[in-house]
């Protein structure tokens, strides 16, 4: 199973403790040591994803928690795969980081806590995709920068424990997706250019 970047600490230290544990025989804390090591390796999985085609993917796993024809917002839970992709071809243009609060990141205020910005400049308009925050651990980790090109469907970035995506439509493409609906990073179309 392949990790996601800079995810080797919070696999490895887990298991490190798992190890030093087990040989100084405390075996209990040993045993949830590698429960801890196991889940974080699962919520830190990376699988490889093929974009279908034609179509604006999905930039996130998730449930879809809002969708209009200006932007739709994605809820990951700790199940989801929480690597961010982008959803369309184009040159990023601009990465920026705003503080912000930490209220849970199914709730539509949540769009106020810490978040990061990437605007991208595509054949068909300017993309924004912002990565939000939840209310657990609250670390983002962005794989872009300005300059940068990008594939549809390649990594963009990563958020733990939690976490919400919301993203632009540009104009010319209309929603292929809903409220309830669930997406898969890299794989789902969410949106289709109008013929």
């Amino acid at each position: 199973m392949k990790l996601a970047r800079s995810s080797g600490p919070w696999v490895g230290g887990p298991l490190l403790a798992a190890l030093l544990l087990t040989l100084t025989g405390i075996w209990q804390l040993s045993g949830a040591a590698l429960a801890l090591s196991a889940f974080m390796a699962f919520f830190h999985r990376d699988p490889e994803r093929a974009p279908p085609a034609e179509g604006m993917v999905s930039p996130a796993d998730g449930l879809v928690v809002e969708a209009s024809e200006e932007k739709v917002a994605i809820f990951m839970n700790h199940m989801n795969v929480h690597v961010n992709r982008s959803p369309l071809d184009g040159r990023v243009v601009r990465v920026e980081h705003g503080d912000g609060g930490h209220r849970p990141a199914f709730l539509r205020s949540s769009t106020k806590n810490e978040k990061n910005l990437i605007v991208l400049d595509t054949p068909d308009g300017e993309v924004a995709v912002s990565q939000i925050t939840g209310f657990f651990v609250r670390r983002i980790v962005c794989y872009v920068r300005p300059g940068d090109m990008v594939e549809r469907g390649e990594r963009i970035g990563m958020i733990r424990f939690g976490s919400r995506v919301e993203f632009s439509i540009p104009d010319g493409y209309y929603l292929r997706t809903a409220v309830g609906d669930r997406v898969k990073a890299g794989e789902t179309v969410v949106a289709v250019k109008e013929r």
